[in-house]
């Protein structure tokens, strides 16, 4: 019991301090200043550029949506996520110590180019999370969980991490295992979280650009990812970006909605009417879209903009963020 009391105390310390550096010391790596950058940037071009033109700027629950963002990215692991994770997993390692297992690495990776393993990681998460998002639809008392993220009428970029505090507990637990099965020999998992972060708010956010457009970001941040491992002279560097952003502009482009999610395809998962034969859901993708073309769940019958979004019963979910966190918890 002592070893467990120690192991919250030190996880309540540890991640205190890692809030309190990341808040104090800007810089790469930075999770606190990456969501505000991102966030930043999609809230200036829905303002730039809307799509639907006729939704406030301040749309519905913006400011409850923003309040998300911080509590799901940095309280909840402050308030007992982090202490608690941290408690299951040495539980569940000290119970593999007694069958003689010492560690879940099965396959060993880490021998790869860096690029490489963060290609694998990125996919492999992501399809663990594709699997989960369905199961959080079609399981009656997770969708009530679900329903947190469902509640959003008015889409915009930080309705991307409006979701219950128990999707955080059954995303990491899921995808615990499958992962840590990997000896990933890396630490610049923060090129992961970025670019799930900004797609994720991309897919929520009240914009629409061409696959070219958006094949043309993706681009960049590849180019940019490059030259920060290559030692080349400035213009070569300069060369590596501008051939990476054309790549992807016109040969990756036009599959980009394929490949990817987008606000065009992503809206659908959010409507109020489903279609009839598919009433668990539709458009299930996180980052990728190419899980729902491959197992047939993609949906997109025409231009989105205007539809209903929520879900049958939306109009009496409670309003409020303590409200919404107790839902699910209770029985009915």
């Amino acid at each position: 019991m002592e070893k467990y009391l120690k192991i919250i105390a030190d996880s309540y310390a540890g991640y205190a301090g890692y809030l309190w550096n990341e808040i104090t010391n800007p810089g790469w790596g930075n999770y606190f200043y990456m969501l505000i950058v991102i966030s930043a940037f999609f809230f200036l071009l829905e303002l730039a550029r809307p799509w639907r033109e006729e939704q406030p700027k301040f749309r519905k629950d913006f400011w409850l949506d923003f309040f998300y963002m911080f509590f799901n990215f940095f309280l909840f692991s402050l308030i007992i996520y982090n202490a608690a994770s941290n408690v299951v997993v040495n539980l569940f390692n000290d119970f593999l110590g007694l069958f003689g297992v010492k560690n879940l690495v099965a396959i060993q990776i880490g021998t790869l180019a860096v690029w490489i393993q963060l290609l694998i990681l990125f996919v492999l998460r992501d399809f663990i999370q594709w699997w989960t998002h369905r199961l959080l639809h079609r399981v009656d008392f997770l969708w009530e969980f679900h329903k947190v993220h469902h509640s959003v009428e008015q889409m915009g970029f930080a309705a991307h991490l409006r979701y219950h505090w128990m999707e955080n507990v059954v995303y990491g637990s899921l995808q615990y295992i499958p992962l840590a099965m990997i000896g990933f020999g890396i630490d610049d998992f923060f090129i992961v979280y970025f670019f799930t972060t900004m797609v994720g708010h991309y897919n929520h956010s009240n914009i629409t650009v061409s696959g070219r457009v958006s094949g043309a970001v993706l681009g960049l941040l590849i180019g940019v990812y490059a030259i920060s491992q290559l030692q080349l002279p400035v213009i070569q560097e300069i060369g590596v970006l501008v051939g990476s952003v054309l790549f992807t502009a016109f040969v990756v482009g036009p599959f980009m909605k394929i490949i990817f999610n987008s606000p065009e395809m992503h809206i659908w998962h959010h409507s109020y009417n489903l279609p009839e034969e598919r009433r668990y859901g539709i458009n299930f993708g996180l980052t990728l879209a190419i899980w729902d073309y491959i197992f047939g769940t993609a949906h997109i019958p025409h231009d989105g903009r205007d539809i209903k979004l929520g879900f049958p019963g939306v109009e009496d979910f409670p309003q409020t963020f303590v409200e919404q966190n107790l839902h699910g918890l209770k029985q009915k």
